[in-house]
C-alpha cells in the first residue's frame, strides 16, 4: 500500500516482521478486549471487537482477486464523478494537500479489504423490522478498536468511503436494511510507503477537567 500522491509533509510507514506481527496478535486481545476472529490469513488472528460494542455491525474480509477489482471498478467510477463534478470546492482545497484523486490500486494490490457494514434495523422472524438503537455509534467504536489492532499488529489501514456505497450490497449479498459503513483496506506498507505529518493537538486542548 502506498500514498506515493501526498504533496504535504510525510513520515516513513516502518513494517515489522512476520514474528513480530505473530507475537503482537496474541498479546493484543489479553491486553484490550476478548477477541473473536474471522476466517482467512492474517484476519483469523486480528482481534475484532466482540459484543455489545458490534451489536449492529457486520465485517466482511475480501481477499477474491476478482471481487477487488470489481470494487476498484465501481468505485472509481463513482469518485470520478465525484471529484469531476460533485466535490466542492472548498473540500478539494482543504484536501489538496494529501493529493487525493479517483485512482485507487490500492484496492486491487491490498491483500484484503474489510467491508463494515451497519444493520440500520433488525427484522423479526416474520418479516417485521424492530428499531437498532445507536448503531452508527456502536459500529463506530468497534471499528475504532479494529483499526487500533490492525495497527498494533504492525500492519496498515487506509479508510475508504466512496459515497454512495450502495454497490457494495450488491457485491457482497447484504439485504437493505444494512449499509456500508467503511471500506478498510489493510496489509503491508509498501517499502515506500508514507503517512501525512499530521500535527496532533496538544492534551491540554483536547482535555478539560471539572
Amino acid at each position: 500500500m502506498n500514498t506515493k500522491s501526498m504533496k504535504c509533509g510525510s513520515v516513513h510507514c516502518p513494517s515489522l516482521s512476520r514474528c513480530d506481527i505473530d507475537e503482537r496478535c496474541d498479546i493484543f486481545p489479553r491486553v484490550q478486549f476478548r477477541a473473536r476472529s474471522s476466517s482467512i490469513a492474517f484476519a483469523q488472528r486480528l482481534p475484532l471487537p466482540a459484543e455489545p460494542t458490534f451489536n449492529h455491525g457486520f465485517s466482511w474480509v475480501i481477499t477474491d482477486p476478482a471481487v477487488k477489482t470489481r470494487i476498484r471498478f465501481e468505485a472509481e467510477q463513482e469518485e470520478r464523478e465525484f471529484y469531476q463534478r460533485r466535490a466542492p470546492k472548498e473540500w478539494l482545497e482543504a484536501l489538496s494537500a494529501l493529493g487525493p484523486d479517483e485512482h485507487k490500486p490500492f484496492l486491487e494490490a491490498a491483500p484484503f479489504l474489510i467491508a463494515i457494514f451497519v444493520e440500520r434495523y433488525g427484522k423479526l422472524p416474520d418479516g417485521r423490522p424492530v428499531k437498532n438503537y445507536y448503531p452508527t455509534e456502536s459500529v463506530g467504536i468497534a471499528t475504532g478498536i479494529l483499526i487500533t489492532a490492525i495497527q498494533h499488529v504492525g500492519l496498515v489501514s487506509l479508510t475508504h468511503t466512496p459515497s454512495p456505497m450502495k454497490v457494495l450490497n450488491e457485491i457482497l449479498k447484504r439485504p437493505d436494511n444494512e449499509s456500508c459503513f467503511l471500506l478498510l483496506v489493510v496489509g503491508y506498507p509498501a517499502d515506500d510507503a508514507v503517512v501525512p505529518d499530521i500535527k496532533r493537538k496538544p492534551f491540554e486542548d483536547v482535555c478539560t477537567f471539572v
